[in-house]
């Protein structure tokens, strides 16, 4: 059995081609909810753990899917499921370390992986800090966020601020982090989907409205793009020291190859599948499988 763990049960693309490809491979699959869980933490067996006030059950693997819009339940359920053994993939530790942007950007660093210039600014933002450390344009991020959302591109001194000028007059101001503008190729990225340490291909993302995002959720473009053995060894190197199984690793092209942009626990593969003809949904299952079987 394997579970597919979602903030809901309305189902996204992903999670319906996933379903589609257990039925296929007659695989038992259920999709199940964090908030449907209730944990008993003096316990280490099976009926520490209850689905729908029920005694469920374990399963032989668990995909979680919450992404960036994991909260803290999710992740006691992950860790609770961990706890008993239970391969999850990606785990708790993982998930959290991606959605952290400032703390993956650390690791990535820490381990030699090209990443933007990046710092995490404090309120009152010093601007002439920023543009001494960063330069200009640079990009702004939230924290946390995904599908492009929370970024901002500032393209000089005074709109950066009245960007944090704005910020600040906010009830509760956000994290923020300030990072190099990756000109080279301006509107352009490439997405690489790597599943149990394999890159299953790239796909170049491309703006169709002159934005700087090239988020197909956003309504970019995309195509194959060849791989090649710098590409290869970053992607698979990001998804190794963030602890990912599953990681989408979205890279900016630079005039000395690539940097890493950031790395998904829960990436989207509905472009990526139409574009590059790769089944990312039957890769995703059989290696859950795979893990199911190492157990």
């Amino acid at each position: 059995m394997i579970w597919y763990l979602r903030k809901d049960y309305k189902l996204d693309h992903e999670a319906k081609r996933v379903v589609e490809e257990a039925k296929l491979a007659d695989v038992l699959f259920k999709v199940v909810a964090p908030k449907d869980f209730d944990l008993v933490v003096t316990r280490d067996d099976r009926r520490s753990i209850r689905f729908k006030a029920g005694t469920v059950s374990l399963p032989d693997v668990v995909i979680p899917r919450t992404g960036s819009g994991t909260d803290s339940y999710a992740r006691s359920v992950l860790r609770h499921l961990e706890r008993l053994h239970v391969p999850v993939l990606n785990n708790a530790d993982s998930i959290d370390a991606s959605m952290d942007k400032m703390y993956s950007t650390q690791i990535l660093r820490q381990h030699n992986i090209s990443v933007p210039q990046t710092m995490l600014v404090r309120f009152p933002v010093d601007a002439s800090f920023v543009e001494k450390e960063i330069g200009f344009p640079c990009v702004i991020k939230v924290l946390s966020g995904s599908y492009g959302k929370g970024i901002h591109l500032v393209r000089d001194k005074s709109a950066l601020e009245e960007l944090m000028e704005f910020v600040s007059s906010l009830n509760s101001p956000l994290n923020i982090l300030i990072q190099e503008y990756v000109d080279f190729s301006p509107g352009v990225d490439i997405r690489v989907l790597v599943v149990g340490g394999k890159v299953l291909g790239a796909m170049k993302r491309s703006s169709s409205d002159g934005d700087f995002r090239a988020n197909i959720s956003r309504g970019g473009t995309g195509e194959i793009y060849p791989l090649n053995d710098q590409l290869v060894f970053i992607a698979t190197e990001t998804a190794k020291v963030l602890n990912l199984d599953i990681a989408g690793v979205d890279l900016l092209i630079d005039e000395n190859g690539y940097k890493v942009c950031e790395a998904n626990s829960a990436p989207g593969f509905k472009g990526f599948e139409e574009y590059c003809g790769v089944n990312v949904a039957k890769e995703i299952l059989n290696y859950a499988i795979f893990k199911s079987n190492k157990v």
